[in-house]
């Protein structure tokens, strides 16, 4: 007895020291398991594997088939290969390998069988042994799995099931679960809570940080104030709003119920010329104006300028959510198709059929609108506000588009995440309502981000030499956002994220005011994972595809921004000479107009104000902001154009970045959209090494047929005078032109790739190369594939004579600048 109570007593000594041994070796790394091969999160649980199974791999992972295991687990299908090297059990966790599939992320599963396919469901039955399985993801991925003869049908039909009963469970808190199952962990909490954020970048959550903006960008004028800090002014606005020095909070207050949602009209961003840029949602024109509220609104107004303000209306030239939705829907279904009701588009409908989905429009739409802010805050010293009903939506795309247009910091890696971070996620983006990550209402749900990702890349596109980051960059965050696993999309303010980080609300007392108090009904809960921002790559990518998200580019010689000033060029003896100081201008649809009920404080046809003290305007002063845009836009365009076409001329690092908006310099994000599409062809099944795939020949026929073309075009002799005008005039005529055709590739890019050959191989369940099925006609069978090619471009339109428009009868205004061939 003594000796035990001795040893119990030993023990008990030594438990804190084993607690704290724990602690410490949870807080260094949230160690993963290896379950058959497969390297688990702490907590997670194959719910089912199946042996001998091949991946179709994509033309960005070399084509073919790769041998290895499927596993489901209440949280990914994952997929190991057979050659996988052994992964070190003390490295990070990564969230998703090369091969994974995150539940959420799924659409729809569909078994392909000898002769038919069929879509599963949780509540489907199955009459035959799938030799295919297909899974539709939502982020535009195709995943084809096929399985071996040798693999027992049990598994096969088993693993099936699994998947398809749990990506799309029956209750609502299917997100939740998702989250518990990567994040719930212990060992995973411990590991979050211990990550260090990037330094590197600006997160726009404290004072400090819109200080530290205000600074870089030269605003000396402004000021951050924390009138919003218990979301009692705006609940979609953030605590920190930036005002202009002479405006008191206490006046502030007064504001904010002249504006839809209390957004009231703050700074966003300063031009190195002097001017800046502001956001704010539409007038509320019903609420009673006192003589001190205009005076206060007009200050926040034109901010720190004295000259004019122009406000930019969004609502009548850009599309609305349900727009982008539709295009976005129609997209998808031309992109991926559907082989389970076997709908294709012919191979000479697809561009039409592209075009008829407006998404290129749209995209067109939005860079235009973006050119134009740009050009205006390029003049300097005037106040450009971006105006929007509700200030949540298409006002995000064209402020982040102005500014990495004009701002060589936003075109960095750090830089970007940043002003995603100030433009969207602080500025009250509906991110968890846009995506529909609950999938329980599809009113709300619109890819507005995805849009503006979509215009970056083409910006991207047409100057590659003036951007840090890559293309790699933007997708991987494109499909970052179908994975509701982060904090920076899962909420749709800042008021619903602190809500979830902090499970606080707020009281209200005559004599403490309002105060913070725990929220039993709160929809968290203090044991939910902390989700962490999708900035923290290392959580989902290796560090040689981190490595692919930058690229190095000359360093921007640093331009000192003009405080309060003008910047004298040659446009300013004509620019503001007609204008009054005090004056508002709406920009809606390309021209300046003077509504008489554009402010609040406007009343009747005459244009006077009916308690300001700011003097009426004349229809007379437009005309000259028109001539100011148009003559800026000509005279600097050889400047802009993009680096293919030649240098021009030293660039200026702070000039806008100009995009080409005619039809064949629009092209698609093939990379993004075009990676699957292939997978969801009729052809899915290996056939023989020796002979190709017949999309394959397709490309191969095509890319003879432009081989011919061009030494056709090249072994004439064509007239000098005709080499020398055709490029003037197509540079000259790409922004202005109306025609709204599309094509498929760029016109920008000049690479020449050989067309691939596949490195299909067989299989034991699929077809031989003896009993594989003939090659189907290219254009007249209503075929399954498309005109894809499925590889990168071999020769592209501007360098093809067919992709030259035709020749333009509208005359160019005259401009005394340089000519577009200098």
């Amino acid at each position: 007895m003594l000796t035990g109570s001795r040893t119990t007593f030993k023990v008990r000594q030594m438990l804190p020291d084993l607690k704290e041994r724990m602690l410490s070796q949870s807080s260094t790394s949230a160690r993963s398991r290896d379950v058959f091969g497969l390297r688990c999160l702490p907590g997670e649980c194959v719910l089912q594997r199946t042996a001998m199974v091949r991946k179709k791999l994509t033309a960005r992972e070399g084509r073919g088939w790769l041998s290895g295991t499927l596993f489901c687990t209440h949280f990914r299908v994952a997929f190991v290969p057979q050659d996988n090297p052994k992964t070190d059990d003390n490295a990070d966790p990564i969230l998703l390998g090369d091969h994974d599939i995150a539940l959420p992320s799924i659409e729809k599963v569909v078994a392909v069988g000898p002769n038919r396919t069929k879509l599963v469901t949780p509540n489907s039955s199955l009459k035959f042994t799938p030799e295919e399985l297909v899974l539709y993801c939502r982020d535009m991925r195709v995943m084809c799995f096929l399985f071996d003869r040798l693999t027992p049908d049990a598994q096969v039909i088993e693993i099936t099931y699994t998947i398809a009963k749990t990506y799309q469970p029956l209750k609502p808190e299917s997100v939740l679960s998702f989250q518990n199952a990567a994040l719930g962990s212990v060992e995973m909490k411990q590991f979050l809570s211990n990550r260090r954020r990037d330094s590197h970048m600006n997160w726009f959550e404290s004072a400090s940080d819109w200080e530290q903006e205000l600074e870089r960008c030269g605003a000396t004028s402004w000021r951050v104030s924390s009138v919003n800090d218990r979301f009692e002014m705006s609940t979609s606005l953030s605590k920190f709003i930036v005002v202009p020095h002479k405006v008191l909070d206490t006046e502030l207050k007064k504001s904010f119920a002249h504006f839809n949602e209390g957004r009231i009209p703050r700074w966003c961003w300063r031009h190195p010329r002097g001017s800046d840029l502001l956001r704010m949602s539409s007038f509320q024109n019903n609420i009673y104006h006192e003589k001190d509220d205009l005076r206060n609104l007009e200050m926040v107004l034109f901010g720190c300028q004295s000259s004019l303000c122009v406000v930019v209306e969004l609502g009548e030239e850009l599309p609305s959510p349900p727009d982008i939705q539709l295009a976005h829907s129609r997209l998808r279904a031309l992109c991926l198709g559907d082989i389970s009701t076997s709908v294709s588009v012919p191979d000479d409908k697809w561009l039409s059929t592209l075009e008829s989905t407006h998404w290129l429009d749209y995209i067109r739409s939005c860079l235009r609108k973006a050119s134009e802010v740009s050009c205006l805050l390029r003049s300097g010293h005037l106040t450009v506000a971006l105006q929007e009903v509700e200030d949540r939506d298409m006002s995000c795309v064209v402020s982040s588009l102005v500014q990495v247009m004009c701002d060589p910091h936003c075109r960095t890696q750090h830089g970007f995440q940043g002003l995603v971070q100030k433009e969207w996620v602080m500025a009250g983006h509906r991110f968890c309502s846009r995506v529909n990550y609950h999938r329980d209402s599809d009113k709300e749900e619109a890819p507005v981000f995805l849009l503006f990702l979509d215009c970056v890349w083409h910006l991207w596109s047409q100057f590659p030499s003036r951007f840090q980051l890559t293309d790699d960059f933007l997708l991987a965050l494109h499909d970052s956002v179908h994975l509701p696993l982060f904090s920076t999309f899962l909420s749709n303010c800042q008021r619903e994220r602190c809500k979830r980080s902090q499970n606080v609300g707020q009281s209200y007392t005559p004599v403490n005011g309002w105060r913070d108090m725990l929220s039993p009904d709160s929809s968290s809960d203090p044991s939910d994972p902390p989700l962490p921002p999708v900035w923290d790559w290392a959580l989902q990518y290796s560090r040689e595809r981190q490595d692919g998200f930058s690229q190095p580019v000359c360093a921007a010689r640093p331009l000192q921004p003009l405080l309060n000033g003008n910047l004298n060029t040659n446009l300013d003896s004509h620019r503001l000479a007609d204008t009054i100081p005090g004056s508002v201008f709406l920009l809606s649809r390309g021209t300046f107009t003077c509504p008489a009920n554009l402010p609040p404080w406007r009343s009747g046809s005459s244009g006077v104000y009916k308690k300001s003290h700011r003097r009426a305007l004349s229809s007379e002063n437009v005309p000259g902001l028109e001539r100011l845009l148009k003559a800026w836009a000509l005279t600097e365009l050889p400047q802009n154009i993009p680096a293919t076409s030649g240098p021009k001329g030293p660039l200026d690092p702070y000039e806008p970045l100009q995009p080409l908006l005619m039809a064949p310099c629009m092209s698609l994000w093939r990379e993004c959209y075009l990676r699957g599409a292939l997978h969801a062809q009729a052809f899915s099944h290996p056939v023989s090494a020796n002979r190709p795939h017949p999309v394959d020949r397709l490309a191969q026929e095509v890319q003879r047929l432009k081989d011919q073309l061009t030494q056709v075009s090249t072994s004439r002799s064509p007239d000098p005078l005709t080499v020398t005008a055709e490029p003037q005039r197509t540079d000259a005529n790409l922004n202005q032109s109306s025609n709204n055709s599309t094509f498929l590739y760029s016109a920008l890019k000049r690479r020449a790739t050989p067309p691939p050959t596949s490195t299909n191989q067989h299989t034991s369940r699929g077809p031989s190369s003896a009993s594989a099925p003939p090659p189907r006609p290219t254009d007249r069978d209503g075929n399954k594939h498309s005109f894809l090619f499925g590889h990168s471009a071999a020769g592209e339109a501007r360098s093809d004579p067919r992709y030259h428009p035709p020749p333009s009868t509208t005359k160019l205004p005259k401009s005394n600048g340089p000519s577009l061939t200098s």
